[in-house]
């Protein structure tokens, strides 16, 4: 193995006032809502907001001056990107990220602000790194590569050192992996300091890399997800290696479970995670079965997160709780008839947030109308006695966005 223990006690030393020693906490609420012993590393309070301040900082540090006159160039979806950008503003070394055009506007607005130079270039990270091997080839920069990389490995590693000081008694550490530099880096560290504990990586379906890999399979990857930091389609034979040896298990995740973890994160922990940063809390959301009564250490590895997608992520959950509510009632199309339903729903403690009219529908009577209605409720109970209060009135229901893509239809 390439990276050893004492490589990444050495990178742990010399990070000391270089990046944020973040806190690592018991998380009671998310712990109440699993059946675990949640802990959290928040390492989307470094300053870029992502664990990847550690690794870059470390790759940076390490070149030769002739190398810091030449330059660096990095590829990323975003994380990566602003860790580099960041460190080599301060270390004076001109930087060059290539990004994916459809990396999220904040995240190339926050690399830009550290001073580097971004190239929106393919639509994956796969295609943004042969733009980068093409720019190399023509300026000699010199790659900081987000995981293919002995000190970015070692510097992510340094994550687990802070973790098992803080608590040394953890069972399971569940840790995302897109590239698998943080997972092999902190998997080098659990497995060395506490050889019984059970390290489980965690990606997203769409983008199952490393769990084809370990397993010599191929892997199809592709899609949207709103873990865009961990969507990666080529792993490299290091972190493979590693990760085959050290990292008991590795989980696939689905998008309801990442949105569930984002909002599970904002609410009850009140923090901020990317879709990235939330994986991990996905798969125990996934499989509480499995965590139940144990001592986990999730790494809530970054928190840039879209401002519209975290309120689109939050819509969805309430929507999911019914505490967001669209109905469609028949109505006839004659006065009264509104007001007699928003008088029914004000008295029974709905909030009205959105109505609008139908009356074009083929399917629709001449003389009557569509009515649809978006509430805001307490729960799903309260939902239901809004709904049977309606239909008590003699009107036709349908529940829109009913919980698991139903569309219920009630007949009053």
């Amino acid at each position: 193995m390439s990276v050893k223990f004492e490589d990444i006690q050495a990178a742990g030393k010399a990070l000391q006032g270089q990046a944020v020693r973040t806190p690592m906490l018991h998380a009671p609420k998310l712990s109440e809502m699993t059946g675990a012993e949640i802990f959290v590393k928040f390492e989307n309070m470094q300053v870029t907001n992502s664990f990847k301040d550690r690794g870059a900082f470390i790759k940076l540090s390490s070149l030769s001056e002739a190398e810091r006159e030449t330059g660096v160039i990095a590829m990323s979806a975003g994380n990566h990107a602003q860790a580099v950008a960041y460190h080599a503003k301060r270390l004076d070394i001109p930087a060059t990220i290539v990004m994916p055009e459809t990396t999220p506007f904040t995240k190339v607005a926050r690399t830009r602000a550290h001073g580097a130079n971004v190239v929106l270039s393919g639509e994956t990270l796969a295609e943004s790194q042969t733009t980068a091997e093409e720019i190399i080839a023509d300026q000699g920069l010199v790659l900081v590569h987000p995981y293919d990389d002995d000190r970015i490995i070692a510097g992510q590693g340094t994550a687990c050192l802070e973790m098992l000081e803080d608590q040394p008694e953890l069972d399971v550490l569940v840790i995302p992996i897109g590239g698998g530099g943080l997972a092999s880096g902190m998997s080098i560290v659990a497995k060395h300091l506490r050889p019984q504990i059970e390290v489980i990586g965690v990606e997203v379906k769409q983008f199952p890399a490393m769990y084809h890999a370990v397993r010599g399979e191929t892997a199809r990857c592709g899609g949207a997800t709103l873990a865009e930091g961990i969507a990666v389609k080529n792993v490299s034979k290091r972190t493979i290696a590693i990760c085959k040896d050290l990292v008991d298990d590795i989980r696939l995740v689905d998008e309801a479970s990442i949105e569930r973890a984002i909002a599970a994160y904002l609410t009850e922990a009140k923090t901020v995670a990317e879709g990235a940063g939330a994986a991990g809390l996905a798969a125990v959301i996934a499989d509480p079965a499995h965590f139940r009564g144990r001592k986990v250490g999730l790494v809530l590895c970054g928190g840039n997160v879209d401002p519209r997608i975290l309120a689109s992520v939050i819509y969805r959950e309430l929507e999911r709780d019914q505490r967001i509510v669209s109905l469609r009632i028949k109505i006839d199309d004659r006065p009264g008839t509104l007001g007699r339903i928003a008088t029914l729903m004000g008295t029974l403690g709905a909030n009205i947030l959105e109505v609008s009219h139908q009356r074009m529908f083929l399917d629709t009577p001449a003389k009557a109308a569509d009515l649809e209605i978006m509430i805001e409720t307490r729960d799903g109970r309260h939902a239901e006695e809004i709904v049977a209060a309606i239909e008590q009135q003699g009107f036709v229901i349908r529940v829109l966005d009913a919980p698991g893509g139903r569309e219920t239809v009630r007949a009053g």
